[in-house]
Parts: C-alpha cells; sequence; structure tokens
C-alpha cells in the first residue's frame, strides 16, 4: 500500500516540472532533484505561491517566517530535505509532517524552539534531525516513534539538565550524537546502552563534573568521543575499556589533576594526535608517573604532547610532563 501510495505521487508530481518559483526564492532543477533555497531575504510568511509541487528540497533560512503548517508541506509531497535555519520559528504544530511520507533530514538550528509537542517528529522515516542553538530545556522521548530511524541527532546548544534515558531506548540505529553546550550534570546509569552503533558522541561544554564507569559500556563503536570542557576532577580507571574501535578522545580544558592506572591501556586505536588532555592542572608528583610513562611510549598519540605542562608543586610549576625525570617525581 506504501509503495502504490509513494509511486503515485512520484508520477503525479513529476507531471509538473518546476516552471515556477516563490518571490524571492531561488529554485534549482535537475533529473532528479528539485532544490528550493530563500536565502536571508524579507519573508515574513512561508512561500507557497511558485512553490513547485515536485520540491524535494527546501531551504528557507535567516528570515522572518515565524509559522509554518502541515499545510504548507503537504504541497510538496516529495520533500526529502527541509532546512529552516535562522528562523523565528518558536513552536511546531504536532501534525507537520504528516504530509511528507519521504521526509528524511529536518534541521531547525537557531530559532526560538523551547518545547515540542508529542510525536511531532513521528510521521516522517527521519535519519537526520537537527536541533541545534534553540531554547529548549527538555528533550521528550515522546517526540519520536518506538522504532525512530534517526542515525544523527544533534540537540547541541540548548539548555538540557539532562537527557531521559526513554529517549535512548528509541535511537538504535543513532550513529551520531551532539549534545555539546547545554547544561548536563550527569549522565544516567547505563542511558547510553541502547546506542549500540554510535560512532560519535560530542558532550562538550557541558557541566559533567563526575562519569559512571559503565558509562560507555555498550557503545563498542564509538571512534570519536568529545568531553572536553566539562568539570571532570576524576576518572573511573575502567571508563573507556572495551571501546576497542575509539580514535579520537578529547578530554582538555577540564579539571583533571591525575590519569587512574590504566585508563589509557585499552586505547589501541587512537589515531596519531588523537588524544588531547591539554589544559588540565596536571599534578606532578608520584601519582602522575602512569601518564608519565605512558606518554613516553605513546606520544605520538597525544595532541600537543610537547606543550603538557604541570600545574604543580611550585618546585615544577609549567615544567613539561615529558621532560620530568624519576628524581623529579620522588619515586
Amino acid at each position: 500500500m506504501k509503495i502504490w501510495l509513494l509511486s503515485t505521487l512520484f508520477l503525479v508530481c513529476c507531471c509538473h516540472v518546476a516552471s515556477s518559483c516563490p518571490d524571492l526564492c531561488q529554485c534549482y532543477v535537475s533529473p532528479r532533484k528539485t532544490e528550493v533555497v530563500c536565502n536571508s531575504v524579507p519573508l515574513t510568511q512561508f512561500p507557497s505561491e511558485g512553490m513547485p509541487s515536485n520540491t524535494t528540497s527546501l531551504t528557507i533560512q535567516y528570515t522572518n517566517v515565524s509559522s509554518i503548517s502541515a499545510l504548507h508541506l503537504s504541497a510538496t509531497p516529495l520533500l526529502q530535505e527541509l532546512y529552516l535555519y535562522a528562523n523565528n520559528l518558536s513552536s511546531l504544530p504536532a501534525d507537520l509532517f504528516r504530509g511528507v511520507p519521504l521526509l528524511s533530514t529536518v534541521a531547525l538550528s537557531d530559532n526560538k524552539l523551547d518545547r515540542l509537542p508529542a510525536s511531532v517528529f513521528g510521521h516522517a522515516p527521519l535519519q537526520n534531525l537537527v536541533l541545534k542553538n534553540n531554547l529548549m530545556v527538555s528533550a521528550d522521548a515522546e517526540w519520536l516513534p518506538d522504532n525512530s530511524n534517526l542515525t544523527w541527532l544533534d540537540l547541541s546548544g540548548n539548555r538540557l539538565t539532562a537527557v531521559p534515558a526513554a529517549l535512548f531506548k528509541k535511537l538504535r540505529r543513532l550513529e551520531n550524537l551532539d549534545l555539546s553546550h547545554n547544561r548536563l550534570e550527569k549522565i544516567q546509569t547505563n542511558s547510553l546502552g541502547p546506542l549500540i552503533r554510535l560512532e560519535r558522541l560530542n558532550l562538550e561544554g557541558n557541566k559533567l563534573a563526575t562519569l559512571e564507569p559503565s558509562t560507555f559500556s555498550s557503545n563498542l563503536n564509538l571512534t570519536h568521543l568529545f568531553l572536553l570542557e566539562n568539570r571532570l576532577e576524576e576518572l573511573p580507571s575502567t571508563l573507556f575499556h572495551g571501546l576497542p574501535n575509539l580514535q579520537h578522545l578529547s578530554l582538555d580544558n577540564n579539571r583533571l589533576r591525575h590519569i587512574p592506572p590504566g585508563l589509557l591501556d585499552q586505547l589501541h586505536s587512537i589515531a596519531e594526535e588523537g588524544l588531547d588532555i591539554t589544559g588540565n592542572p596536571w599534578v606532578c608528583d608520584r601519582k602522575v608517573e602512569y601518564l608519565w610513562r605512558w606518554l613516553k611510549k605513546n606520544h605520538k598519540k597525544m595532541f600537543m604532547a610537547n606543550d603538557l605542562r604541570c600545574a604543580s608543586p611550585d618546585a615544577l610549576k609549567e615544567r613539561l610532563v615529558m621532560s620530568l625525570t624519576e628524581s623529579d617525581l620522588g619515586l
């Protein structure tokens, strides 16, 4: 039934080649794609008049459009990509995507969205969803269907203090998750467990002070992990065990003073200059021995290894960690 419906939509819409284009917008037509771009123009309403019915990609960005409805989108039933960057959208109707059964990408960055209705993303087979730089204080599992197709989710630059585990349970196909620059203080124990396909996780610029030993234990496919610019003071020694594919790890600009013995031993796949621990207040006493010896053997894996300096004690302040001797460390 679905195949018949989509075939009918394709035949109907393809009979109407884009011979018109909305005012203030640009239209680009190729055999497989009809793209409409309304960029940095004085639009205040959705540009319905002149919109080609066979539009597959629609971009409305840097305008004053403040609302969009299901009726607007139903006029473009072949729509696959919708980019609504930097407009004045503060809300979305629950049925917005009901008439676009092929929609795979939605980008709503830099708007004024502070909350979204339940099931808003449940009417289209979305694979990529970007909600960057809005005003949201919570992320709701009810936004999505139980078996979401999302592979890319960007919630960065909002005001999230937590992300419910129930949301992650619906994202078993997710490969890229960006939660950077929010206000996260904690990752719930085992909440990331359902994300078994996750490859990139960005937690940069939050307020994380601690991480449980099993935080990433189920994310075996992780290749990139960004934990920079948080408030981490200590790390469990087994935090990165079981991450055989991790190539890039950023821990810079936290509050780390020591690295626990064994923490880095399982990072066999770290790329050259793939580990960044700069900008931490390293205490160069006996407890820094593990890091010091690891650096001696793996300095090529370290980003700016020759700029890693001691913050204390005073006698060694600003000394390069790599330059320390056993005598300096009191070994």
